[in-house]
């Protein structure tokens, strides 16, 4: 059974200062193992909105943890946008996508908005799936008055009370926490500046000024143009299309024209399928079978990974199983059994090894460093003990994975080999895969923290060993960037195309992180071993 998975896309009240976003966003990753699929910020709407996915529980500790550092950063006091808001983190919806209800995302919901009403003292408005009244189900509703409004009458309108927290705002001002199915945040931009059109069109757009079902909009000036912005809350039943198309012709009216559009956040793909069916005229079109990517992606499950024929009488011996069932004992066996041509073990044991020697190098400096009886070292050596036991556990953890990592290679080979007429043949393939992408990603994760580590010893490790530490780093960088390589490779063969991104996206963050990391820890190496 798929393991639930939940979206957030949390919306912030500044969109003019990089390093506040990047604070929140790194908060998010140090809050819990979750994705950040994507982050964008707009300096007119002075704006920002990130989105990640995870499980349940990490979703709601990154979401917990990006609303208490925005509080932190951003003064509502001072804060100036076109965008209506009414807090620091202005909205927090959870959105299911795998494994999950809109009434679980719900009880998220309620669960987080009370936490930061106890916790950080912030009133929490509860909207959509999670409102706890019929007043609140609309954002706009729970928004009006924004900010200004909202900080006098919260204080004497009982209809203004928070679900949570303080009936007061500070500077972080109020929150919306709420539950909602996937939305496109879609604006179209007008070759005008009068912003007056832009809100009449978007008034003829909107549901709740008679316009299209399942639409919001907003008329706003942005880089000197008149914006059209929209919200399409399902756009299974109002297309994307038919929404630029009426936009388009209420422009007409006015003798202006839509001269672009942006996409703020993600898109789900049918939704850009459907657009592409439509304004192409194409009839009898089924994605499946005439988009090119979709059927290679279907061919590559079908035919890969390959079942290694049998070998001929003149072919080396095949591995002994013994090698690769249990971590390597004897690393010249080992070494000689991943030199065979059978495919296991390959690059990822290889890859699991490699960190664990980065951490023993790790647990070395560690363990040179206490055993040193200059004074200098005194003051870090109980930080150094810490460090040698998160080292060792690492070091096998790693060397753990070196088997772990076979066992999945052989999983995902013997599914392939499930006869096709049995009925859950694909579900067999789909979860060993999905394990097979997982255990590269555990190794990654696992050789960041060994990176982590390289960089507290090079720092304040015996001067003697900084050589040591920076081989750490290079090895337990090259383990990331081959185990996150692993990971895309299985997770390109995975159905789930929301997952597949998702684990994507969670390597392609790890070989970012682990080259800055490893930079680091040269730059201070080379500095402690004076060659700078």
């Amino acid at each position: 059974m798929n393991a639930p998975l939940i979206e957030c896309v949390p919306n912030f009240s500044d969109g003019r200062r990089p390093h506040v976003l990047e604070a929140i966003v790194s908060a998010i990753q140090r809050a819990a193992p979750v994705s950040v699929l994507d982050r964008s910020s707009d300096h007119d709407h002075n704006r920002s909105v990130v989105t990640f996915v995870g499980a349940p529980e990490d979703v709601l500790e990154a979401a917990f943890a990006a609303i208490q550092t925005a509080a932190g950063l951003i003064d509502m006091e001072v804060h100036r946008g076109q965008h209506p808001r009414i807090g620091a983190t202005d909205v927090v919806p959870f959105v299911p996508l795998r494994g999950a209800t809109l009434e679980q995302c719900a009880e998220l919901a309620r669960r987080l908005g009370q936490r930061v009403g106890a916790e950080l003292g912030i009133p929490v408005y509860l909207y959509e799936a999670a409102a706890t009244r019929p007043d609140r189900q609309n954002l706009e509703d729970v928004r009006r008055g924004e900010y200004e409004g909202l900080k006098t009458a919260i204080l004497s309108d009982p209809n203004r009370v928070p679900d949570f927290g303080p009936p007061q705002l500070g500077k972080a001002g109020a929150v919306a926490i709420g539950a909602r199915p996937p939305l496109i945040a879609f604006n179209v931009y007008l070759n005008t500046s009068e912003v007056e059109i832009a809100k009449q069109i978007a008034k003829a757009v909107r549901h709740s000024s008679g316009g299209l079902r399942y639409v919001k909009a907003l008329g706003l000036l942005v880089d000197g143009k008149a914006q059209v912005s929209l919200n399409l809350t399902d756009y299974t039943r109002t297309p994307i299309q038919r929404a630029l198309e009426l936009i388009r012709r209420e422009a007409d009216r006015y003798g202006v024209c839509p001269i672009r559009t942006e996409l703020i956040g993600l898109i789900p793909e049918d939704a850009l399928t459907e657009a592409a069916i439509w304004y192409l005229q194409l009839s009898d079109f089924d994605p499946n079978q005439r988009i090119l990517e979709r059927r290679l992606q279907n061919l590559q499950l079908a035919a890969a990974p390959a079942v290694p024929p049998e070998p001929p009488a003149e072919a080396p011996p095949p591995k002994d199983a013994t090698l690769h069932a249990a971590p390597p004992s004897d690393l010249a066996a080992f070494v000689e059994a991943v030199a065979q041509a059978t495919p296991t073990p390959g690059g990822g044991a290889v890859a699991a090894l490699v960190g664990a020697l980065a951490a023993a190098l790790d647990e070395m400096v560690a363990r040179l460093t206490l055993a040193s009886s200059r004074e200098r070292y005194a003051s870090v050596k109980a930080e150094m003990a810490t460090l040698a036991e998160r080292a060792a556990a690492l070091r096998r953890a790693l060397l753990e994975a070196v088997s772990r990592d076979s066992r999945a290679f052989n999983a995902v080979t013997n599914a392939y080999q499930i006869p096709p007429a049995q009925p859950n043949r694909e579900q067999v393939i789909q979860a060993a895969l999905r394990d097979a992408a997982q255990v590269p990603l555990d190794v990654a994760a696992h050789c960041l923290e060994t990176l982590k580590l390289a960089r507290t010893v090079a720092d304040r490790g015996v001067d003697r060993a900084a050589a040591d530490a920076a081989t750490a780093a290079y090895m337990a960088q090259a383990a990331v960037e081959s185990s996150a390589l692993n990971a895309r490779v299985n997770a390109a063969l995975l159905k789930d195309s929301v997952l597949a991104h998702a684990l994507t996206q969670q390597a392609l963050s790890a070989v970012g992180e682990a080259r800055a990391l490893c930079a680091d820890v040269i730059v201070i190496a080379e500095t402690r071993a004076k060659l700078r």
